[in-house]
């Protein structure tokens, strides 16, 4: 199992560092609460979901801090799981800082799309951003030209199961998503400066899309 993981995480720093995290965010919770699948609203977990009424001033941090919360320890191992497959490939491809920017970029991209179109949902978890690594995934095949079929049949499986799944944020989902198609192709770019730009700018563009829908909502 170590070995398993070493091979997976490898040249990912960020990917390990997301992932320890949100294990400890979840542990944390678990603690708290004296349970493994209800951990959110007897723990600290309450003060860091993201929930549009709470998203006041300060509050907005939660368009942030949602990102590394999950609501049960199936959450938890699946977003985590593609983090592992997805995440580290694009980290090793576009490189640790940028991919780390890009990260960040693809949580509040998918917070923005949660306080615009589901104030009143309280969300959490990392899929939001899984969602815009996949769509950057996608454009790694193109960039190497290798078969983008896995890639586009992974992202089309994700799709399907957020659209018939009843305990998903779909809006989480598409906003990420949408964020992550938007910067997927100059972040690939061989040119690093071009890859610092295009993750700095999509993530400029995400905060301000989330005060925006956070203050309006």
């Amino acid at each position: 199992m170590q070995k398993i993981a070493q091979q997976f995480f490898r040249g990912a720093p960020v990917s390990v560092a997301i992932t320890a995290l949100c294990a400890i965010v979840y542990a944390v919770m678990a603690v708290q609460s004296r349970s493994l699948d209800s951990v959110v609203w007897d723990s600290v977990g309450a003060e860091l979901v993201l929930w549009g009424p709470e998203t006041r001033g300060a509050g907005l941090v939660r368009a942030l801090t949602a990102g590394f919360v999950h609501l049960s320890a199936t959450h938890l191992v699946l977003n985590m799981l593609m983090l592992a497959v997805i995440g580290t490939e694009v980290e090793r491809a576009v490189g640790s800082g940028p991919y780390a920017v890009a990260y960040a970029a693809g949580i509040l991209g998918s917070s923005a799309a949660v306080l615009q179109f589901a104030f009143l949902t309280p969300t959490a978890g990392a899929s939001g951003a899984v969602y815009a690594l996949m769509a950057v995934f996608v454009a790694i095949a193109y960039r190497r030209h290798v078969d983008p079929r896995p890639a586009l049949i992974l992202l089309a499986g994700n799709v399907v199961y957020t659209l018939v799944a009843s305990d998903v944020s779909v809006w989480g989902h598409a906003g990420g998503l949408v964020a992550g198609a938007l910067m997927a192709w100059p972040l690939t770019s061989p040119s690093v400066r071009t890859r610092w730009v295009a993750a700095w700018v999509a993530l400029a563009v995400c905060t301000v899309s989330t005060v925006s829908a956070g203050y309006a909502g």
